[in-house]
């Protein structure tokens, strides 16, 4: 079988723990500062008013959503443990305390070993990053948006934070031993291979642990939505994205942990382009892609290819 050319987090998962781990996605009923008129009432350009949200707020706990998804997936399989991802808009908004009752809330449950906390970097401090690590699990990642490191493209899709803030941020978590998953974006409006490759450079000069890599879609009701029916936008092709991605992985230190290697939009929502509904074929394409042309994670940099990628035969 053809190695992993990449560090995927299933590798990592296994390296770390020795077994399977799967992420239970958790919804805290959280805001945004840039929805909520902190910020703007807006979002950014390229997130709808669900704000990757499930509405599971409104009805359970955390704990009650973590052990439905519990008992669903170890209906399919045991020996299973879990990382209790709270996806939803900012999950560091507001007060300390708040974050503090969310962890106390999911300490103890069965099979938990750690968490991640989706959220922004201008809605973390000192207190909040102290309380993620003092958080009694075994594992804790924070998952920070970061897109892009040009400022000029954070102002046209309407982030409203700097490139600085995240690495303030970043720099902040990683002194602390928290994990930092950075979220970047191909294809964002107005932006080149060469900005998408700065963005990369900047990403391996920070502590960070792990990239989810997002190519550029577009959503029903966001603001992209209307600039791209407007010919204001211009979306790559999926083999230009394909390519991006690819680089952008060559580009990557190896023992980055790469959580995603796209995004996938809910049931729906597309509007553009409709290759993105095939989550499935665009990471197997990638994958053809990375051996057809015999490059790797962190091959651009001189790594080699780790025997490590590719545990058990690749499986």
């Amino acid at each position: 079988m053809s190695p992993n050319r990449f560090h995927s987090l299933s590798v990592y998962f296994r390296r770390r723990f020795g077994r399977r781990v799967r992420k239970i996605p958790l919804d805290a009923g959280s805001s945004c500062p840039n929805r909520d008129g902190s910020i703007s009432v807006g979002g950014c350009a390229f997130c709808n008013e669900k704000g990757s949200g499930t509405g599971q707020a409104a009805a359970m706990s955390l704990a009650e959503q973590y052990l439905a998804g519990r008992e669903r997936i170890l209906a399919r399989g045991a020996g299973i443990r879990f990382l209790g991802y709270i996806q939803s808009f900012s999950n560091t908004y507001g007060p300390a305390a708040r974050l503090r009752a969310m962890m106390q809330e999911l300490e103890g449950l069965p099979d938990l070993l750690g968490i991640a906390i989706g959220t922004r970097p201008d809605c973390l401090d000192e207190e909040k990053l102290d309380v993620l690590r003092a958080a009694p699990f075994e594992e804790v990642w924070l998952d920070l948006g970061l897109q892009s490191a040009h400022d000029r493209t954070l102002r046209r899709i309407n982030r409203g934070h700097d490139a600085a803030c995240f690495m303030r941020w970043a720099r902040e978590a990683g002194e602390r031993d928290i994990k930092v998953c950075a979220h970047v974006i191909t294809g964002l409006p107005g932006e080149t291979l060469a900005d998408f490759e700065q963005t990369m450079a900047v990403v391996n000069s920070l502590p960070v642990a792990g990239v989810k890599f997002h190519n550029l879609y577009i959503c029903r009701g966001t603001a992209l939505a209307r600039d791209w029916r407007e010919g204001r936008v211009e979306l790559l092709t999926k083999e230009e994205s394909m390519r991006w991605l690819v680089r952008g992985l060559a580009l990557l230190r190896p023992e980055i942990v790469v959580h995603r290697l796209g995004g996938d939009p809910a049931p729906g929502e597309l509007v553009a382009p409709d290759w993105a509904l095939d989550k499935a074929g665009y990471l197997d394409a990638a994958r053809r892609l990375l051996a057809h042309e015999d490059t790797w994670q962190g091959k651009a940099l001189g790594f080699p290819l780790p025997q490590w990628f590719n545990p058990e035969g690749g499986k």
